[in-house]
């Protein structure tokens, strides 16, 4: 390739600073990324006369945004590892791979490398390949800075969504809970709530439903944020109006789980375990749809899981089976519910909280206060995570009844 003249020097200098001039222009109009890319290619093209490239962004992995003049499809093409860490522009000589291009050029910002433009006949004489490459590394960096910046501030506006839905969900998931539990001589009432960082769809609840009976429950819905806590939301409304309508536990189940599956149609379900104590008639009628098994302390009869019920709600309509528990004559007792965050703790070896921890903490300390039992369920639990984090809410309700 001959020498250039000083006058095609002057030439190509001005159609570099034209071509900075457009892409300056390009990023100030914030048009998107693919026409970033487009206008980066024309430049190259029909301003600068490169004949062939290929250019490789890092997005989550190494992929080729523009690739012209070449046999080889750059575009279906992995990179290989051997250019993933370049620290300085290479010759390629007699690559197997890349034979069509002469040199390779690195792309970084702040010590992190961007992109990989691969690039043959800069279009100028060899004394000048050096300032063409400089250039071409120049033009190359504000492009995919510009588009760093764009992910960037993609990536802060989701977090940002993120962080606003979390809020109203937490919000709405507040108005679930009941303002004030009863704790009286007779009946004691107690819930705690350890909120992971996602906001879950944990909810319990006191009922009252006349002068003798009150319904307690605790529920779980599957998934996370505003969805789930809408859902749950929703549950909450319907399960207290249909208190107010019938006291028959199976009927209530049947309509909450016809509400969810509509509602949810199919995709999201919510474990749930309701009880009616009846004060009088010292019964309890229970149902378990689905949810991790309640513990019952009866002085008279020890330790027992309440497993009764149905499968999930909101899974399919209708329920395959459902059953209801019946106790008797139970009217000095502690009863016990929680979620499956509880349980579903691991320690630092895998090994799950499990429900016989539960159980044997209950046989030894099961005349304890309320408020010194869930303390003593959470100080155990955190020692036995060790430094493993929580992967979900946490909620624990326990209902005591001593009847004279």
């Amino acid at each position: 390739m001959g020498e250039l003249s000083n006058k095609d020097r002057l030439e190509l200098k001005e159609l570099e600073l034209n071509s900075l001039l457009e892409i300056t222009q390009a990023i100030n109009d914030n048009i998107p990324e693919v026409s970033l890319y487009k206008i980066y290619e024309f430049t190259l093209r029909a301003n600068l006369q490169i004949k062939k490239l290929a250019l490789f962004v890092m997005d989550e992995i190494w992929s080729c945004k523009v690739n012209y003049g070449t046999d080889l499809n750059c575009f279906k093409q992995a990179l290989p590892q051997r250019f993933q860490d370049l620290k300085e522009i290479a010759r390629l000589n007699d690559d197997e791979l890349f034979h069509e291009f002469d040199y390779v050029l690195p792309i970084h910002h702040k010590n992190h490398l961007l992109a990989l433009v691969f690039v043959s006949d800069l279009g100028m004489d060899t004394t000048n390949e050096k300032s063409a490459s400089k250039f071409l590394q120049a033009l190359s960096n504000i492009i995919l800075v510009a588009i760093e910046n764009k992910k960037l501030a993609r990536k802060q506006l989701a977090q940002e969504s993120f962080r606003k839905e979390l809020e109203i969900a937490s919000d709405v998931q507040q108005y679930l809970f009941p303002e004030n539990l009863p704790y009286g001589s007779g009946l004691k009432v107690k819930a705690s709530y350890l909120p992971h960082d996602h906001v879950g769809g944990d909810y319990y609840d006191y009922i009252p439903i006349n002068k003798n009976q009150f319904l307690i429950c605790i529920a779980d819905v599957s998934g996370k944020g505003i969805p789930a806590a809408i859902l749950m939301s929703n549950f909450q409304a319907s399960l207290r109006t249909l208190v107010r309508q019938t006291p028959n536990l199976s009927e209530i189940i049947e309509e909450l789980n016809y509400l969810v599956f509509e509602n949810a149609k199919g995709e999201k379900f919510i474990t749930f375990f309701a009880a009616v104590y009846d004060i009088s008639l010292h019964t309890m009628i229970y149902v378990n749809a689905g949810h991790n098994p309640p513990i019952l302390l009866d002085k008279k009869n020890g330790i027992s899981l309440l497993e009764d019920g149905s499968t999930v709600l909101g899974a399919m309509h209708p329920l395959p089976f459902l059953t209801e528990g019946f106790i008797t004559d139970v009217k000095d007792f502690l009863l016990f519910t929680y979620t499956d965050g509880l349980t579903e703790t691991m320690n630092e070896e895998g090994e799950e909280y499990g429900i016989e921890r539960l159980k044997e903490y209950f046989s030894n300390n099961g005349e304890k206060e309320l408020d010194k039992i869930h303390q003593d369920i959470i100080i155990e639990l955190d020692k036995f995570k060790g430094n493993n984090g929580y992967h979900d809410d946490i909620t624990l309700l326990s209902c005591r009844i001593e009847l004279l």
